[in-house]
């Protein structure tokens, strides 16, 4: 239920903030050029508060938090214009000013993100550092070792594994090769190729980076038992709290180990002893693993044990600049965040990327805001920023009813030289409108997916 109450108030509060800051850049820069704007409104529907400022605006917060707008005064809506007021109407100002305008709100959001991601960087974004707990697969041929640290990603470096998996994920959409630097346990720098041409071309998306074989040191459990499988090889012989340390003489210290140890154990003759730490005392005791198929990894030994999940363990990296430093790397992580965007839109275009993959609805968007704000002030900040970039981006498609739709009007009327007639703008809109209740059909079907197989 908290988790539930939680989301749907970051679902409010990020969107609130997202919202006026589009408007707001609409809103001032019509003022700027001259045009009596008559309402400000943030959400729509039926208003909880409204106010009139001295300027004459209308001033709303609605019932419906999902949008906003800013009404101008127009001869093409709302009646006839006061012949004293028609230099404040916006179809009298010319193309460029109407461009200007409608181009300032994807701006405003823009401008926002950079300042989001400067506020990221000066309070400071904990996270993981980029050390691999175990490879294997395409990983462990590239010979990535455990507690090598992953320093950069082709020419994009790699602070934090979180870095490193957004790093990853293009050339894995693509099926790319990419060349790693990698610092290894001994100090040495050294090169390393990810073969990501060889990940299967069917696979689902969401699988590709787990596809790699590459896990990272800080999701390595502890090698302690945390349940014993009924009728399996150590029932009645390992318990719940065991920490096991050491199977047939080859010390083990977190649970991934375990498990290569004991296919090594059956093939050289099935039993052995297995070493565990139980109450304080040390415990020699002799098992046998017991064949076991898997419909996902066929046939392979195994003891019958589940390991101990614990809370994680702290975050050992930290992303942090000062003030002034803040600003040219705000602007370095906008460019390559908009560049990825723009990337995943032609993915999807192409038929590389699912379209279902690209597009997430308001319950996916209140679920991620949620958890991302449960990791402190600076993580909230990333979603806001990447929600504000990409309400930046979704709005300049050249879609009728969005801005982008209405700067390509104004396009086609600068190279004609007169607006479009009538006729084909409703035509357009009608377009844009079955464009739009498309998309958040989509939005919603993954939104329900999502709900129900996660």
């Amino acid at each position: 239920m908290m988790t539930f109450l939680g989301s749907v108030w970051w679902l409010i509060i990020s969107l609130g903030v997202l919202v006026t800051f589009h408007e707001f850049g609409h809103y001032w820069v019509a003022r700027r050029n001259g045009v009596k704007v008559l309402r400000f409104s943030v959400g729509f529907g039926k208003a909880l508060w409204s106010r009139r400022g001295r300027d004459g605006t209308e001033y709303v917060l609605a019932a419906l938090p999902l949008g906003g707008y800013v009404k101008m005064l127009d001869e093409r809506e709302g009646g006839p214009v006061p012949p004293e007021q028609l230099s404040q109407a916006f179809n009298r100002k010319s193309v460029w000013r109407r461009m200007a305008i409608v181009a300032a709100g994807p701006a405003a959001n823009l401008i926002l993100c950079v300042v989001l991601l400067w506020g990221m960087f000066v309070i400071g974004r904990p996270d993981y550092a980029p050390v691999v707990g175990y490879a294997e697969g395409i990983a462990a041929e590239a010979g990535l070792q455990r507690d090598d640290a992953i320093e950069a990603v082709g020419e994009r470096e790699t602070p934090t594994w979180n870095e490193l998996q957004l790093a990853l994920l293009p050339a894995a959409l693509d099926r790319s090769d990419v060349g790693l630097r990698v610092r290894t346990a001994d100090g040495d720098r050294e090169r390393r190729t990810l073969a990501l041409s060889q990940l299967p071309a069917e696979l689902d998306d969401k699988q590709l980076l787990s596809a790699i074989g590459l896990a990272p040191r800080h999701a390595l459990v502890p090698a302690v038992v945390g349940r014993v499988l009924p009728d399996s090889a150590a029932w009645g012989v390992l318990a719940e709290g065991d920490r096991i340390t050491a199977v047939d003489g080859v010390r083990t210290d977190t649970f991934d180990q375990i498990g290569p140890l004991i296919q090594t154990l059956a093939d050289s003759g099935g039993s052995g002893m297995i070493e565990v730490e139980r109450n304080g005392d040390r415990l020699a005791l002799e098992i046998t693993p017991r064949l076991t198929e898997d419909p996902g990894r066929g046939e392979f030994w195994a003891l019958g044990i589940q390991p101990q999940r614990g809370e994680p363990p702290p975050r050992d990296a930290l992303q942090r600049y000062g003030p002034a430093a803040a600003v040219p790397a705000a602007l370095r992580e906008t460019a390559h965040l908009t560049g990825q965007l723009f990337g995943m839109i032609g993915r999807a275009f192409s038929g590389r990327v699912a379209v279902e993959n690209t597009v997430a609805g308001p319950i996916t968007i209140a679920r991620a805001a949620n958890a991302y704000a449960q990791q402190g002030p600076a993580w909230y900040l990333t979603i806001l920023a990447l929600l504000s970039l990409s309400l930046a981006i979704l709005n300049l498609l050249p879609i009728p009813l969005l801005d982008g739709g209405h700067l390509l009007y104004y396009l086609i009327e600068l190279v004609k030289g007169s607006p479009l007639s009538e006729r084909a703008m409703v035509a357009g809109q009608y377009v844009g409108l079955a464009l739009l209740a498309s998309l958040m059909g989509l939005a919603f079907y993954n939104d329900i997916l999502q709900l129900m197989y996660r």
